[in-house]
């Protein structure tokens, strides 16, 4: 494999793509989903009011650059993970390829990530866009929980590391609990949930819209996203971190400085209860969709009982965060107190029907946070698209011209990694 340029790692998120090349820690670029077109106003369907005749069809922006352009209409090509307009996929592929990476489709090998479920026909629509359009040498598409596993070693010793655990992946639009066992996806246990980085956002907006008054509208959410990132955290108990803001509101408030983005006048919002209420949805989802009520730590729970009896406790072993939404201070230690609870309750129950005649063994809850947790996905597969057993397991475009695009509807999964 030598003399080969670096593969191309994407991975598009339903909130923001990172783009980079294999062997790199950390993505090149990390852009929103978003991208720019200008829509005739025909009616009819929307491939026809895209129809433009010679060079306009290269006139669209994606990435930050589509919220600023103005004239133009913003379209996410990604809703809750799955690609829903694949003509806006292509585009939004062409321009992250040529325009970002700088690299030629032609030279590099593609590592490309897919959410859990997703169909065998998506991954036919990829693979004719990147051998058709592209004309890449090799393809491979990933799936995302195994390569967040994969992450994980970042933080564990040689002889630690399996393909065997738990995902929870939480991004900006979606949240989803997926059991791997061996390196394959149990599909029938995955379980997604109603709450992400979206949520928690509007949450601290709606909070801070009912109490401060100096917030402009238009930069509302802006702010409460800012407040997120930089303030947010998570308490072991909500009534005592109720009392703690009470007793001395000096050491836990803080204070958010912005600038009026239209008088540029500075203004500045007290932040409260909001840091530890914010991410609390996770655990309390009842505060912000009335809903849906499962508190995370209850999902991972049923998901792992509903696994195969063999491979439950090496799943309770190995929960691993994966996306932004839980990089929260103390999210691992507050998951893994709530699932050590349920177990041991379990563990007693069981006891205490079997009479005390029946000691079972206690079961270890383990939950993984690591450095790489925020593009764990991203970093798993620049991981294993820099192994040389990556250009082996990949679709080649000889293969895709001899058999037609169905070579994608399986993957090999990377036994050779572990």
């Amino acid at each position: 494999m030598d003399g080969k340029l670096p593969a191309c790692v994407i991975d598009v998120g339903t909130g923001y793509t990172k783009l980079g090349f294999a062997a790199n820690k950390e993505p090149q670029f990390i852009i929103p989903s978003a991208i720019a077109i200008r829509e005739s106003a025909k009616v009819g369907d929307t491939s026809s009011r895209r129809l433009n005749k010679g060079v306009e069809d290269l006139d669209f922006f994606i990435g930050d650059e589509a919220f600023d352009a103005t004239g133009y209409s913003v379209k996410y090509p990604v809703r809750h993970g799955l690609v829903e307009d694949w003509d806006l996929m292509e585009k939004f592929m062409e321009q992250c390829i040529f325009k970002y990476l700088r690299a030629e489709p032609e030279d590099h090998y593609f590592l490309l990530t897919e959410p859990p479920l997703n169909t065998p026909e998506n991954r036919e629509y990829l693979a004719e866009i990147m051998f058709e359009s592209f004309n890449v040498p090799g393809l491979y598409i990933a799936v995302q929980a195994v390569l967040a596993l994969a992450a994980s070693w970042a933080s564990r010793s040689r002889e630690e590391r399996t393909l065997t655990g738990i995902v929870i992946d939480s991004g900006d639009g979606v949240t989803h609990v997926i059991p791997v066992a061996e390196g394959y996806v149990i599909g029938s246990c995955i379980k997604h949930i109603p709450i992400a980085g979206r949520n928690i956002t509007y949450f601290i907006q709606s909070l801070l819209r009912e109490r401060e008054v100096g917030i402009p509208p238009e930069q509302s959410l802006e702010t409460a996203k800012a407040i997120k990132e930089k303030y947010c955290y998570i308490c072991p108990d909500i009534a005592k971190e109720f009392a703690k803001y009470d007793t001395d509101p000096g050491k836990w408030m803080k204070k958010y400085d912005g600038i009026n983005s239209i008088t540029k006048q500075l203004f500045n919002v007290d932040v409260g209860y909001e840091r530890f209420l914010g991410p609390e949805i996770f655990f309390h989802p009842e505060f912000s969709n009335p809903d849906f009520t499962i508190p995370i730590s209850q999902i991972v729970d049923d998901v792992i009982q509903n696994c195969p009896i063999d491979v439950r406790r090496p799943l309770y072993d190995n929960i691993v965060l994966s996306g932004g939404s839980t990089m929260f201070k103390d999210f691992s230690r507050r998951l893994q107190r709530d699932i050590k609870r349920t177990v041991d309750a379990r563990l007693k129950l069981s006891e205490t029907l079997g009479g005390g005649r029946l000691k079972p063994k206690p079961i270890d809850v383990q939950v993984i946070s690591h450095h790489m947790q925020r593009y764990a996905v991203w970093f798993g597969g620049s991981m294993l698209a820099s192994t040389p057993e990556f250009y082996t397991v990949c679709h080649t475009k000889e293969d895709y011209e001899e058999y037609g695009p169905s070579i994608c509807r399986h993957n090999p999964v990377f036994g050779t990694m572990t």
